[in-house]
């Protein structure tokens, strides 16, 4: 295996050969192809060119601001200490290790009245001081106390091996996080919701089928790691994991890979300048999102869980909850547009509902005013309704 390449380096390779072969074949119209999206099989699937950017030419967010500054209604560097001025450094324990949160509170907190509460999931890659934080920090100041947490292993937060993606323990954070809700006063427990960016939009609705304590979920952009990791070659990733394993019980250090290539130029130096990757790099290696403890490291042996966890799984059974899907129609190959149409198709969900912000791309919704504002124009009145 070329370890110099990222995972995701390999997979969007292969996945912009993929468009590039299935574009050529592709027949429907862009109403049928956009009915189809959610039902075509992954590999008959190409984006048509009305879709497409040009991986060098894609037009990137251009408001570089330092991260702690760019929250997703454009708030200026000189308002930080009052966006904030609500916002506690709190922990909760997952097992036998403890989970690193930020806990959000209205600005006329009153410990005590009670209060809906919302827990914000960060994406694969993240913490909690990024996109999560910054819808979290939005949702407090429409007057809902909302958790945003490092993931364990990741960030802040603590668990060995560093890390590591597991989307069963992901989702067991998830679960850990609504117990500590429940522990303080001046949560209502009989209105927690539950919203998730990218993989975490994956992971909420994961947990949202189990987890009854959860009467509202949102996912923003969100994806099923089985998707997005499995349909590149998956079965030599499996393999390569084995080795590694093998090697590592014979004692080799751990495989540490970055999740993304260090810069635009050196995506497109090897080959993977798609247009998400260029957005994930833009966001996560850039002034624009960048933060210290999101170090752009993934342990290689994560791939084994993430390949095979289909976070949609049973939810025609079990995801009951009101629904609120948000998807931008910048579609790129990471998948979150598509997805959110299986997801919506899929919950078992009465009142379920899927918005499309025009013009936004996948990471446009992470953090740019004019798409997230849109996305929060949804999401407040969707969480005020159903909490």
């Amino acid at each position: 295996m070329d370890t110099t390449k990222s995972v995701l380096e390999t997979f969007y390779t292969r996945w912009i050969l993929n468009f590039k072969r299935n574009i050529r074949d592709m027949k429907n119209s862009r109403r049928t192809f956009i009915r189809n999206l959610a039902i075509l099989p992954l590999a008959s699937l190409g984006i048509p060119k009305v879709f497409m950017t040009s991986c060098i030419s894609a037009k990137q967010p251009s408001n570089p601001h330092n991260p702690i500054v760019n929250h997703p209604d454009g708030t200026k560097t000189q308002n930080l200490n009052h966006y904030y001025k609500q916002m506690q450094k709190v922990s909760f324990n997952n097992r036998d290790w403890k989970v690193a949160a930020d806990i959000h509170l209205p600005m006329d907190f009153d410990p005590n009245k009670k209060y809906a509460a919302i827990v914000c999931v960060h994406p694969g890659s993240s913490v909690k001081e990024q996109t999560a934080g910054r819808y979290a920090a939005r949702m407090a100041q429409n007057g809902f106390v909302a958790l945003a947490f490092d993931a364990s292993f990741q960030g802040e937060s603590g668990g060995e091996p560093r890390y590591l993606e597991d989307p069963a323990t992901r989702v067991e954070d998830i679960r850990c996080a609504i117990d500590y809700l429940t522990t303080l006063e001046y949560v209502d427990e009989a209105r927690i919701g539950l919203m998730g960016i990218c993989a975490g939009g994956g992971y909420a609705a994961n947990a949202a089928l189990t987890e009854r304590r959860v009467k509202a979920v949102a996912t923003v952009v969100g994806t099923s790691a089985s998707r997005a990791f499995g349909e590149s070659d998956a079965i030599s990733t499996l393999e390569a994991v084995g080795k590694q394993r093998t090697a590592q019980a014979r004692g080799a250090s751990a495989m540490i890979v970055p999740w993304t290539p260090a810069s635009a130029k050196d995506a497109q130096e090897k080959g993977s300048a798609e247009f998400d990757m260029l957005g994930a790099i833009d966001y996560y290696r850039t002034p624009r999102g960048a933060y210290p403890t999101a170090n752009n490291k993934l342990l290689f042996n994560s791939m084994s869980a993430l390949v095979v966890f289909d976070a949609y799984h049973l939810a025609e059974r079990y995801l009951t909850q009101p629904l609120l899907i948000i998807v931008g129609d910048q579609v790129g190959a990471f998948g979150s547009y598509r997805d959110g149409f299986t997801l919506f198709n899929k919950a078992a969900s009465i009142n379920k509902k899927i918005h499309v912000v025009k013009g936004a791309s996948h990471y446009d919704l992470y953090d740019q005013p004019e798409a997230t504002v849109e996305a929060l124009k949804k999401l407040i009145p969707f969480f005020q309704k159903n909490l």
